[in-house]
This record gives structure tokens, C-alpha cells and sequence, in this order.
């Protein structure tokens, strides 16, 4: 039986959560979307909160409460979801791509000083927007030292603690994308948080909310958030034994890594690991193949060594669902690879 590369994390708790739901007639934004706030509340200090029917909403948001100007640009890693560049772009402004740390798939101070460096003397920065690619942490607080306002993406890295960066948002605004494939899933949806006087809108009309199914799924996701990722560590530190084997690399995560996703960095390219996989039933997939420069949305030339990663980093099989010998299969087939 073929092993498929991803399957959302919905147990019987989470099915039985949005059928209430649905019983309830609880199918727009009302008492279920309250209680998750409050279950969120507990775990991240926000002062400001909505729950949104999607991470393009948050987005929008977001960089609408920055007030920034027309043609003003957004720093963005070249490894960030296709969807920023049109919600940019939607609002007037202009995206400025930023490579990545080859060790870390990270923004650092240091690479958006290098973009900005090339960008024309007219277009002015305004903020950055700090995705963490597949969970690994960017250094926040660095890049706050370049003097711009930060909208931060958690989609990826919730669960994700450093050793040297604070696990607190470095954000004026921070986003957890709730879709199929981010860290948690509400089945789609996204929710938009600030600290202080950073105020998101609040009078928004209810279609932009997210509704009542969804956050009953959300908010069992949130509450059994650590059985889940330590699952998420038992299968990853079984493939990292058979990584160690090869000649393949591994990025650099300094802390403790939510594994998100098992990623490998490979020797030569993608074509033979693929049909080599293929032939032991188990998918895979290119970590990049939805980012801006994985569909060729930003020239090689002016992003590199994303570009080169692109070409290069391959992404298992890695979620709760997936049971130890299928794991142990994945694992074999890690420690074989051509």
C-alpha cells in the first residue's frame, strides 16, 4: 500500500467536535470561535485577536493596520507561500525578495540588508513579512534591528522554541495560518494577533470570521497541540538516525523544532530520489515547488541560493497519522537514497 505523503491530523476528537457544531446549527461565526480565542488566549498572551475565515484576510489586515503608503515595498523571503506576492501587490505595494540563509532557510539581518541594497533608491521599504519556512525560526529580533515594523507568519513554526531567540512574537502583528497544511488546521482559516496598542480592525462584517465548524475543529487541534507534535518528534528522530547515513544535509535548527516537516537537502537534484521513491510506494515532494521562486515567480539570479534550494531539498512523509512502520519504511528508504 503506498504511502501518501500528507494526511491532516483530524482524529475521532476533532470529528466529534465539528459535528456538535453542526448539530448546534453552529455554522457561522458565533460560540465556538469565542471559545477558541479564549483556549488561545491561554497559550499566546495576545491583547488583540481575530479569528478569520483566511491567511490572505490576516494578511490584507495586517499590512492595512501599518498604514503603509502606496508603492511602499515588503520585504519577503523568496521561499514564502505564492499568495503574499498578490495580497502585496492587491494593496499598492511592492514586494522586495530576499534570499535565504543556505544552513537555516532563514531571513537574517544581514540578507534583507543585501536586498534592500539592490532594490532602486526610490522605492522605500515599509515592513517585513517574517515567514518561518517550514518551521524553522527566523532571528526576530535581529531583523527588528533593521528599523522596519514586522508582520510575523507562525503558519508553519507554532511549536517551534529556540535556544537563542525568544518564543514570543517579534511582530507588531502575528499570523497562524489554519489551513490544510499548516501547523494546525481549523480546514481553513487563519488568526491575526497583536500586543499592545498594535490594534487590529475589529468591526468587520461577519463573513470575514471564521466560522463555527471550523473553529470547533480548531480549537481541538489547539488543545491536543502536544500529543501531536511529540508524535511529530518520535518519527522525525527516526528518519535524522537514517539521514546521519547518507550524504545528504540537513538545515541547522539551534532549539527545539516542532517538525513540521523532514526535510533534506540533496547531493544533486530532485528527478532520481523521485522515481527511486516512487518504486518503494512512498510519495514525496519538492519542499519549494509552492513558494514565489519555486514557481518561477522571481528570477534566479536575484534570489540564488533559494533558487538552488529549490532545486534540491526534498520534504517525507511527517505527520501524526503516519504510523511507526510506515515511518520505519520512510526511514529505510531515507537511508537508501541515491
Amino acid at each position: 500500500m503506498k504511502i501518501k505523503f500528507y494526511s491532516p491530523t483530524i482524529k475521532r476528537k476533532e470529528m466529534d467536535a465539528v459535528l456538535t457544531a453542526m448539530v448546534e446549527g453552529k455554522i457561522g461565526p458565533g460560540e465556538h470561535t469565542k471559545f477558541l480565542l479564549q483556549a488561545v488566549r491561554e497559550k499566546i498572551h495576545f491583547d488583540h485577536c481575530l479569528a478569520l475565515r483566511s491567511p490572505v484576510l490576516a494578511l490584507n489586515l495586517a499590512l492595512k493596520s501599518l498604514g503603509l503608503e502606496k508603492n511602499q515595498g515588503v520585504v519577503i523571503s523568496a521561499l514564502s507561500p505564492l499568495y503574499y506576492k498578490k495580497v502585496i501587490e492587491d494593496l499598492g505595494l511592492i514586494p522586495i525578495y530576499c534570499d535565504v540563509l543556505p544552513s537555516t532557510v532563514s531571513l537574517t539581518s544581514e540578507t534583507v540588508e543585501k536586498a534592500l541594497s539592490n532594490i532602486s533608491k526610490d522605492l522605500k521599504p515599509g515592513c517585513i513579512i517574517l515567514h518561518h519556512v517550514l518551521g524553522y525560526l527566523s532571528d526576530g529580533e535581529g531583523l527588528k534591528d533593521l528599523g522596519l515594523p514586522i508582520i510575523e507568519d507562525w503558519s508553519q513554526s507554532y511549536g517551534s522554541a529556540s535556544t537563542e531567540i525568544p518564543v514570543e512574537s517579534s511582530g507588531l502583528f502575528t499570523m497562524i495560518g489554519l489551513e490544510e497544511r499548516d501547523m494546525l488546521t481549523s480546514g481553513g482559516g487563519a488568526l491575526l494577533y497583536s500586543m499592545g496598542n498594535n490594534v487590529i480592525e475589529q468591526n468587520l462584517p461577519p463573513e470575514y470570521g471564521l466560522p463555527d465548524m471550523n473553529a470547533a475543529l480548531a480549537l481541538v487541534q489547539f488543545k491536543e497541540f502536544s500529543k501531536n507534535i511529540s508524535k511529530r518528534r518520535e518519527i522525525a528522530h527516526l528518519y535524522t538516525q537514517s539521514a546521519l547515513r547518507t550524504r545528504h544535509k540537513m538545515f541547522v535548527f539551534q532549539g527545539e523544532y516542532n517538525n513540521y516537516s523532514f526535510p533534506l537537502i540533496l547531493e544533486k537534484g530532485l528527478k532520481d530520489v523521485k522515481t527511486y521513491a516512487r518504486k518503494k510506494d512512498i510519495a514525496l515532494e519538492s519542499a519549494f515547488e509552492n513558494t514565489l521562486i519555486g514557481c518561477g515567480v522571481i528570477a534566479p539570479e536575484i534570489c540564488p541560493i533559494a533558487y538552488s534550494l529549490s532545486l534540491r531539498t526534498v520534504i517525507f512523509p511527517l505527520y501524526p497519522r503516519l504510523g511507526m512502520t510506515d515511518a520505519g519504511k520512510v526511514a529505510k528508504l531515507i537511508q537508501t537514497l541515491p
